[in-house]
């Protein structure tokens, strides 16, 4: 892990298998970190992930709307015939 001091104000308690506990413990050890930290950062990355992962997007009616014409409007034609002559990169 990098050199980073890690300021926590919180804690976070769990459970786990002891072979669960030894699994992480090696994985940490090979990046350097202690077991506190890796966890925090593999959680942190997870929970980002799940975060990037939604579809859902709450809006207020007046952004709403705006995004319903934008997609209902008609394309940019210049935008849109460059787009269709794009060169493919999976065609030689």
């Amino acid at each position: 892990m990098s050199g980073q001091t890690i300021i926590a104000d919180v804690n976070i308690h769990l459970r786990a298998r002891q072979q669960d506990r030894e699994l992480i413990d090696r994985a940490a050890e090979v990046v350097g970190a202690n077991r506190s930290q890796f966890m925090l950062l593999a959680a942190l990355n997870e929970a980002r992930n799940v975060l990037l992962d939604q579809t859902v997007v709450r809006v207020d009616p007046e952004t709403y709307a705006q995004f319903v014409a934008a997609l209902d409007a008609a394309p940019d034609s210049e935008g849109y015939r460059r787009l269709m002559n794009a060169r493919l990169p999976w065609v030689e």
